[in-house]
This record gives C-alpha cells, structure tokens and sequence, in this order.
C-alpha cells in the first residue's frame, strides 16, 4: 500500500508541475493558439464609397463562411478621409498554419471571386500596391499591447 500510495503522490507532483509549467488550469488538452495579426490599406475611389458601403452592410454568407474556414477572425476594415481622398485600412487576427495556402484557397473559391469582382473596381491601390500588381499594401506593425 505504501509504494502505491508514493507512486500515487509522485505522479500527482508531476502532474501539478506539468500543469504549473503548461499554463493550463485543467486537465483538458491545452492549446495555446497563435495568432498573427495583420493589417493592409488601399484607397477607394470616391465614387464608389457608398458601394462600398452597401456591399459591406450586406456581406454575402458565404463570403463570411470562407473568411472563418480560412482562419481569419476580428477582420475589420475601416474608412478614413485623408486630404479628401478616401482610404481603406482593413485589420485581421490569422489564427492557422499556412497563411499563404489559406489565400490561395480563398482565392479558388467561386463566391469569393464573385465577390471581389464586386469589391475590386470600388478600390484604387496606392502606387506601391499597384506596382506589385496588388490591391492592398501590407502595414508592418510597430506596437502592440497585450
């Protein structure tokens, strides 16, 4: 009874360090998700700013659908004047492995591409965008509180 009783606490001290150690409160599998967070901007054409607006206001369900298959959550986009031209700048959280294979994916998807056929002619790229045949720059973040 003894060595059974020292083997019992032995073990249960593991467990306590490997829990201490793990982050995890419980005894369910702990997963602790990365997450990369991105951002881009692109201009709009001023002529398209309620287009945009209503496409937005009424995003298709199936666009919203690949959006989550794709690992991409809080995605925001937001619309600033800046010298009275209007800007595009669009946030997300990616939450998978292969961004890059993620998009591809997306890309592929019919509705998606239904929809960008919708959203594209409403953006004017800046010029470094264009340039890499893009819509969208790429931000590069310089701060971040957690």
């Amino acid at each position: 009874m003894y060595k059974n009783g020292l083997l019992f606490a032995v073990m249960m001290g593991l467990v306590a360090v490997m829990v201490t150690v793990s982050g995890c409160a419980s005894f369910q599998p702990c997963h602790k998700e990365q997450v990369q967070r991105m951002a881009w901007i692109t201009g709009l054409k001023p002529d398209k700013v309620a287009r945009y607006k209503e496409l937005h206001a009424n995003c298709w369900p199936g666009v919203l659908e690949k959006i989550k298959a794709s690992h991409i959550r809080n995605y925001s986009i937001y619309l600033k004047e800046i010298d009275g031209k209007p800007f595009l700048f669009s946030y997300l959280e990616y939450t998978g492995s292969d961004f890059d294979g993620d998009m591809r994916k997306m890309a592929a998807d019919p509705e998606t591409q239904r929809w960008w056929k919708e959203t594209d002619p409403c953006q004017a790229p800046l010029p470094d965008a264009a340039a890499k045949g893009k819509i969208w720059e790429d931000l590069t973040e310089v701060f971040h509180a957690k």
